[in-house]
């Protein structure tokens, strides 16, 4: 499984505010479970800055989080990005893979 990082940005303005954010985040859950139950949550911030929310997600590719980002986005209520990430030691060890190759 890969990992994922979603990036939220709450619309402000639209004609219809959620009623009640937290039933709103409820049932966003729900929705993800149903769409993309292949998908494991990892973890959920609120933070400081552009966006409002990020969460930390695995799938099995990137398929599986755009459904994640739609079923967010389908909401009417906010702007998403997706990000691919990687351990750093992962990383890190193939550098020196690379490193070895070329020495």
């Amino acid at each position: 499984m890969a990992t994922f990082i979603m990036l939220t940005r709450l619309i402000h303005g639209t004609k219809v505010p959620p009623k009640s954010p937290d039933k709103v985040r409820q049932q966003l859950a729900e929705q993800i479970g149903q769409n993309c139950p292949d998908v494991e949550w990892r973890n959920s911030f609120a933070v400081l800055g552009p966006y409002d929310f990020l969460d930390i997600f695995a799938a099995p590719g990137i398929d599986a989080a755009m459904r994640v980002a739609a079923t967010v986005r389908a909401t009417g209520y906010a702007h998403t990005e997706i990000w691919g990430a990687t351990e750093l030691h992962r990383i890190d060890a193939a550098d020196r893979a690379v490193d070895r190759l070329a020495g």
